[in-house]
């Protein structure tokens, strides 16, 4: 059953690319735009999943500090650069893979 949910959601992100872009040397730049995009997309996803696992390790060592207002204050710094380093994730998925 996941076997057939997972090729199913591969055909349908492969779907959209024509056999015709990948062979003519004139719509060549197309299709190979579209892999690199949807390979962009998948890196910033495991990007993602990172940033949230370093999110939690720090978060985590928060929970024994004895000063609460420097934990609460902690908390919200490390919450912004969560904030900051998911919203850079597109860019830096697209810049490793030249997609745009």
């Amino acid at each position: 059953m996941v076997r057939r949910r997972v090729l199913t959601l591969l055909v349908t992100a492969l779907g959209p690319i024509p056999l015709a872009t990948m062979g003519s040397s004139e719509w060549r730049s197309t299709g190979q735009n579209y892999l690199k995009s949807l390979l962009a997309l998948g890196f910033q996803a495991f990007l993602i999943m990172i940033v949230v696992g370093i999110y939690a390790v720090l978060i985590r060592n928060i929970s024994g500090a004895a000063d609460i207002a420097g934990a609460i204050w902690g908390c919200m710094g490390y919450t912004v650069l969560l904030c900051f380093c998911l919203f850079k994730t597109g860019s830096i998925s697209k810049s490793v893979f030249g997609a745009h």
